[in-house]
């Protein structure tokens, strides 16, 4: 008999940047072909199930802990986001701005800001060459309705007790010795922001946890969760307790499409620039950047030398996602549009790599993490495409939740009430679709210098969360 053919593996490397340059062989690891009993189960080995594997296992190296993932990890979000170790988060607006959470609303960003040098610490420790650097987060004006809500921004920031040491505000010759946009009306720096290449982390993460005694099984996807088990194709976990780290992939899972809310972001990368064209940009601290455009950009300068960029994509009806997109999508040509008008030195620069995928978004845009011990149900996510930082507290966290510790940790406004649903399509086609029109609109208002008007930023506000 002839014997049977070998899967055709997908082509990982071609998911992103960093998967391209990851210095593995992104080699899947075994598959889950057998039922086995565990004190934890993880369906996710992205960030969130990794760096809850990584403090579990530190805290209780006995505990017994397996994750199935349904390609490799690091496939997701965690392999293809923007790189940037950013401590802020979705939704803790909404902390700040009611008088009986603000103080937790503080301690959370206090906790936010301490993470961003915790995976610089945890990397160090663990070897993994994530090309860690915390060169901080530039917010540029390039026009003059964005200088102005820099400057409430940092006002109210003020208020809320944070100093120059956590933000303050670079006038346009400061600001320009940083970053050298076509146009600079000055900005707001934080320190408290480091680019990191993300699949060397996530990669490492996953090779310093399974080293550590957790079984990784890869090309298991989870079809079912039922009480204290999940079913994989091949295979059965049982365990006291399933922790669902999914983020924007959970749609996949049965009774869970609705809860968090898959949306698509598009990254480019350029060729490795010349040290003349890097003289035209700046960034020689390895400043990751933004401007505060709803539409949402960021990028940050490479190792290597490239520009890595990015901005907020689609959402397809029914909570249907993408991993791959052509090369001459759309939204590709958009992002690219937007860097070039940010230096238009790189009009001629090679792109050389396109990638996007979904991330999670929850109906609240807060995260969330909690657990359900009677239900044997653990979870963490909706970041909202802000989850390299937060994920390593919401690890942490969940760490401290299981173990039932009684720590700073368990106490953040983090741990909440699981997911509230989405509404039922086609509606919350129309008012994702309705919100990015609208964000639009306000932005080729602003970019062109006028001030959009007032109930536009306040609907916009309303419906994204900030």
């Amino acid at each position: 008999m002839k014997p049977a053919p070998t899967p055709t593996l997908p082509d990982y490397r071609s998911q992103s940047l960093w998967l391209d340059t990851v210095p593995d062989a992104l080699q899947p690891r075994p598959s889950l072909e057998q039922e086995l009993e565990v004190d934890l189960a993880i369906v996710g080995a992205g960030y969130t199930g990794l760096w809850t594997a990584y403090y579990l296992s530190t805290l209780e190296p006995a505990l017994r802990i397996a994750i199935v993932e349904s390609e490799i990890a690091g496939f997701g979000a965690s392999g293809r986001n923007g790189g940037w170790v950013l401590g802020e988060s979705m939704g803790i607006e909404d902390y700040f701005a009611a008088p009986d959470q603000r103080e937790r609303g503080i301690a959370l960003q206090r906790a936010l800001f301490d993470a961003v040098d915790e995976v610089g610490r945890i990397s160090q420790a663990e070897g993994i060459d994530c090309h860690y650097t915390k060169g901080g987060t530039l917010a540029v004006a390039t026009v003059e309705p964005h200088r102005r809500q820099l400057q409430e921004r940092l006002n109210e920031l003020r208020g809320l007790g944070f100093g120059s040491d956590d933000y303050r505000w670079l006038e346009p010759a400061e600001c320009r010795a940083r970053i050298h946009t076509q146009q600079n009306l000055g900005g707001v720096y934080s320190p408290h922001c480091a680019a990191i290449h993300p699949a060397r982390l996530v990669r490492g993460l996953a090779d310093r946890v399974e080293a550590r005694g957790t079984r990784i099984f890869e090309r298991s996807p989870a079809i079912a969760i039922e009480p204290r088990a999940v079913i994989t194709p091949r295979g059965r976990l049982r365990a006291d307790l399933v922790l669902v780290a999914t983020e924007g992939y959970t749609r996949d899972l049965p009774g869970r499409r609705r809860q968090l809310l898959p949306v698509h972001s598009m990254m480019i990368a350029t060729e490795p620039l010349s040290d003349v064209v890097w003289k035209e940009i700046g960034l020689r601290e390895r400043e990751t950047f933004a401007d505060p455009r709803r539409t949402v950009i960021y990028g940050q300068r490479t190792v290597d030398g490239r520009i890595a960029f990015g901005g907020r994509g689609s959402y397809f009806l029914g909570s249907r996602y993408r991993n791959r997109f052509p090369a001459d999508h759309l939204r590709f040509r958009q992002v690219r549009t937007a860097l070039v008008s940010l230096f238009p030195v790189l009009r001629d620069a090679r792109i050389t790599h396109r990638w996007g995928g979904p991330l999670g978004v929850a109906r609240d845009w807060r995260v969330s993490v909690g657990l359900d011990r009677k239900a044997g149900l653990a979870w963490g996510g909706g970041y909202a495409g802000e989850g390299v930082c937060a994920s390593n507290l919401v690890g942490r966290t969940l760490a401290d939740l299981i173990l039932e510790r009684d720590s700073e940790y368990a106490r953040l406004c983090l741990v909440r009430p699981p997911f509230q649903n989405w509404e039922p399509e086609p509606m919350r086609w129309l008012a994702v679709h309705g919100s990015m029109q609208l964000g639009g609109q306000i932005d080729r208002a602003e970019l062109a210098g006028r001030t959009s008007p007032r109930w536009q930023r306040a609907l916009h506000r309303w419906l994204v969360g900030r």
